[in-house]
């Protein structure tokens, strides 16, 4: 059935009540059951997505970040784990809106651009927003390296302005060395018109013109899928 996909999203969500971890059967499963018509679907330049629960399941598959640049997908089983999303570094659930800041180096076909609702030279911007809701958000890495080599690769496609849960890095979502897998733990989806907004009435008219950042996230993968099919 998988090959008939053109997307795929991992959804946010508790997983399996996230009774064991967050993500882990879930990601299990995976790992068990479909980890070779991931595999295949990741060398068709299927894009896939992540978003809170979904990016912590994608990095236990081992979907992210991927294979490293020029390598193809192990056929004897999922990638190891390189990565993790730990307990926020403040011990507390949050759940608020985020200042978010793109790569635009990075290969992501999800984030292009983003840098549209950032002004000339700005730190961080009201528009670029994204809302977050998690208690195992902060991102981090087996090893300094690995570390090293996501920022080498211009795989950090997504970054914090103010870091809310004590990321490595600062670092809110990674994509693999294709750009079409990303996973995020601010959450797109919910923010798909300008009236999700946490303050939209203050925005001025010219501002909500347009695509959100959620939306345009979305229809940027769907013009890949196209792409793909058509190709």
């Amino acid at each position: 059935m998988v090959e008939g996909f053109d997307l795929i999203g991992f959804p946010g969500g508790f997983s399996y009540g996230d009774d064991i971890a967050s993500g882990r059967i879930f990601a299990m499963r995976l790992r068990e059951r479909l980890y070779p018509a991931l595999r295949d679907a990741a060398r068709r330049g299927v894009p896939m997505i992540g978003a809170c629960n979904g990016f912590q399941v994608m990095v236990q598959v081992g979907l992210l970040p991927g294979p490293a640049p020029g390598a193809d997908w192990p056929e004897d089983g999922a990638p190891a784990q390189t990565c993790s999303l730990a307990h926020n570094a403040g011990g507390r659930f949050i759940d608020r809106w985020c200042r978010v800041l793109t790569n635009p180096h990075s290969p992501c076909i999800w984030t292009q651009g983003l840098e549209r609702f950032l002004a000339p030279g700005s730190a961080g911007s009201d528009l670029l927003m994204l809302p977050i809701a998690h208690g195992e958000g902060r991102f981090v890495t087996n090893s300094a390296q690995t570390l090293s080599a996501l920022v080498a690769n211009n795989q950090v496609a997504m970054t914090y302005v103010d870091n809310p849960n004590g990321s490595s890095a600062s670092i809110a979502g990674v994509c693999d060395p294709s750009g079409r897998i990303f996973g995020l733990m601010p959450h797109p989806e919910r923010y798909l018109d300008w009236t999700r907004h946490p303050f939209w009435t203050r925005l001025s008219a010219s501002d909500r013109h347009g695509p959100t950042p959620g939306a345009l996230m979305f229809r940027n993968a769907v013009e890949a899928a196209r792409a793909v099919r058509s190709a």
